[in-house]
């Protein structure tokens, strides 16, 4: 009782707050598991809401009645205006909806700053209820009791619709089978945009009514939408009471576990996002779920024997590019020209019949234009630019690490991050401790984030599709949480910043130079792309692609697939580990903002401007994101986040299979940008898995190789 007594007040308040997120989530919910929309924006309608109540409260009940309506309807509105702008991505899944919506978040929040300002504003609520009560003793807040009692009947209403209305028969059909629901007269459409809407209002009332609790202002949306999103698969998609006593539960270990144990709380609640979705993909069914399906193309293992079978038919004088047939062997079919007929002496030498041919240079040929761009760019570029184009390879860096897993491995990925951070940090405390020998700092960063990867691998690539966002999202937020937690290593929110300047070599002097630290990082970035490509086109890069392309098939091969994905899911951490040392390297300095969520989700648009198996796609929308972030948005002050908003939009609709999408094949990077199958699915509860688009897939195998007849080359 007297524990009870000592912490009444932060458990009362935990009820409060959980209620609060519960009003948020259940719009949350019901947009993603009824209308099957991913909407990272959720948290921005919730700050529409809170803004518009907060601007129009004046102590008074109509004043607060005016900005309940104002606000549900201004977010009810919002939620419609979503349902159309997400309506042409329908079959394009869910990675393409969360960055879409998150664009939409951008814009939205940067507009509302421009309107309200970017102070918190002050809210008034009747006097009736800014007055305290007594309650077991101690005083209370009036206001949190009364929204305690209208959340809980609120939750009694919306199970009532859902499960005693002939509305919510009509949602719920819509989830299960819409195409029923078509058949009995009623349009699915209609019910979408009417459910995103209904979303929406939730979202704003939640807004307006919580104003007080949480007082709108930057940052507010932000926080909202993770606690949500931690409400939502805590609590499923399947019952509102669920939802409510997650909510209960989370909104507890805000309050009351900060009290009991603060050390802990900020790791409990996406430590127990990531156990929970871990817990549900080892119950769901792995092989084929989310990596595509048996009908989606010829087997890509048998492709690529036919290729090796071919290669090792051929005979050196049969692969010369010469006027006959390509790859037929001397004295088969061979004409005048060929190599195998000429003489001795005319006959073409040996070294030059392994030279690259013209199709290989052509494929090479926007990596070679691009690097010679970067190798120009310190003579075309001031100072302050070519620090930018630094930190854009480090950023590239990234991309092409979220490029692997992405487009080639088929787990979409939203806390890459976390190994970047590893690396980060990894480079400024060896900096700190007088490690400054750049390769030294590299190959020790690339380790240490290898093994962060290794270690937290298991837990990501058993799951499929729109569960390894969360997944991976959970675990960058957690990766967020121990740097602002464990200071003496990070820096906490501080960061860290005084370390010395990075050697490029041993016995050399620090870089201080933007143009010595751009050439190092050219020269990192360089040597990590050319070592990523050798891999990705290899045979071992060729299995990697089955495994997303028909994963069915590989399993039933014999082929250890789960390996295979955990051996790339290390590589791809030890890349960005090395992208996070360059970004210490050429900023000098590294805070948590370096390496938080939205630098994940500005490194998977990154991919998707290049095409998600585009390699040098994924440098090229990197060097955009940078240069828009930080240097067109320079000439427009304070509007950075809209510029960048504009970006996300644009790209997921104009360039639906990337920059790569673009040249109508293959790309440097090594492959036609297109969704990643295991980002694409149906509409379901976070952990089951969707269905496979194989359509835009760049590696997928068009045709099996023929068979070849006896004596001649494959083709």
């Amino acid at each position: 009782m007297e524990l009870l007594d000592a912490h009444l007040v932060p458990a009362v308040d935990g009820v409060a707050f959980g209620l609060l997120l519960f009003v948020v989530a259940a719009g949350l919910s019901l947009a993603f598991g009824t209308a099957g929309v991913l909407n990272l924006s959720h948290g921005t309608l919730y700050a529409i809401g809170a803004y518009t109540g907060a601007e129009l409260s004046d102590g008074t009940w109509g004043g607060l009645a005016l900005g309940l309506a104002a606000g549900t309807a201004a977010a009810c509105v919002a939620g419609a205006g979503l349902s159309a702008a997400t309506a042409p991505l329908a079959r394009r899944g869910h990675l393409a909806q969360a960055l879409l919506t998150f664009g939409l978040a951008l814009i939205g929040g940067d507009l509302l700053i421009q309107f309200f300002g970017a102070d918190e504003l002050p809210v008034r609520v009747p006097e009736v209820l800014d007055s305290s009560v007594t309650l077991l003793g101690h005083r209370y807040p009036a206001y949190r009791l009364c929204f305690i009692v209208m959340a809980v009947l609120l939750a009694a209403f919306g199970t009532w619709v859902l499960t005693r209305t002939r509305m919510g028969a009509a949602v719920r059909a819509a989830a299960d089978d819409p195409q029923m629901l078509a058949a009995t007269g009623h349009s699915p459409r209609a019910v979408h945009t009417g459910v995103l809407a209904a979303a929406g209002a939730l979202a704003g009332a939640a807004g307006v009514l919580g104003a007080p609790i949480i007082g709108p202002g930057p940052g507010t949306s932000e926080n909202v939408l993770m606690l949500s999103l931690v409400v939502v698969v805590l609590g499923g998609l399947r019952s509102l009471w669920a939802t409510f006593a997650a909510a209960v539960a989370v909104g507890e270990v805000q309050t009351l576990g900060v009290s009991v144990a603060p050390e802990l709380a900020p790791y409990l609640l996406f430590a127990a996002m990531a156990a929970v979705l871990v817990l549900r993909s080892r119950f769901a069914e792995p092989a084929g779920a989310g990596h595509g399906s048996e009908a989606s193309g010829p087997d890509p293992v048998a492709r690529l024997r036919g290729r090796l079978a071919g290669s090792l038919r051929r005979r050196p004088g049969g692969t010369a590019d010469t006027a006959g047939t390509p790859g037929t062997p001397s004295g088969v079919g061979a004409g005048p020209a060929s190599a195998g007929s000429l003489p001795g002496r005319n006959r073409a030498p040996a070294w030059l019949a392994r030279l690259p041919g013209r199709a290989a240079w052509w494929r090479a040929a926007p990596l070679l234009v691009l690097l010679g761009v970067l190798i120009a760019l310190p003579g075309l570029l001031d100072a302050y630019s070519i620090s930018l184009a630094g930190s854009a390879l480090a950023l590239g860096l990234l991309a092409v690490s979220v490029t692997v897993l992405t487009g080639y491995a088929g787990l979409p990925t939203l806390g890459q991050t976390a190994p970047f951070a590893v690396g980060a940090y990894a480079t400024a405390n060896l900096a700190d401790a007088g490690w400054t020998v750049g390769p030294v700092q590299i190959v020790l960063s690339a380790l240490a984030a290898a093994v962060f990867a290794a270690v937290v691998g298991p837990a990501v690539i058993r799951a499929r599709g729109t569960t390894v966002l969360m997944i991976t999202l959970a675990i960058g937020e957690l990766t967020g949480a121990v740097v602002n937690q464990l200071k003496s290593v990070t820096g906490g929110a501080d960061g860290l910043v005084g370390f010395p300047a990075t050697q490029a070599l041993w016995g050399g002097e620090g870089m201080l130079e933007e143009s010595e630290l751009y050439n190092y990082a050219l020269v990192v970035a360089v040597v990590a792309v050319a070592l990523t490509l050798l891999v990705l086109r290899s045979p071992a890069g060729k299995l990697l692609t089955g495994t997303r392309g028909a994963e069915a098939r590989m399993r039933a091969s014999g082929h250890p697939v789960g390996r295979y994905l955990l051996v790339a899911h290390i590589c791809a951490g030890a890349l960005a580990g090395v992208g996070g040392s360059l970004m210490v390297t050429v900023q000098q300095y590294l805070s948590p903002a370096d390496v938080g969520f939205e630098i994940a989700a500005f490194a998977l648009l990154a991919v998707v401007i290049g095409g998600t198996t585009s390699v040098i796609g994924a440098l090229l929308g990197a060097g955009l994101i940078v240069a828009t972030r930080d240097w067109v948005a320079g000439s427009w002050p304070g509007h950075g986040p809209l510029l960048l908003g504009v970006l996300f939009v644009a790209t997921v609709y104009v360039l639906p299979r990337g920059l790569a999408g673009l040249r109508g094949g293959g790309s440097g990077g090594g492959g036609q940008g297109g969704p990643p199958s295991g980002a694409t699915g149906s509409p379901g509860a976070p952990g089951a898995p969707g269905t496979s688009d194989t359509s835009g897939a760049g590696d997928q195998p068009s045709a099996a190789p023929a068979p070849t007849p006896a004596g001649k080359a494959s083709s």
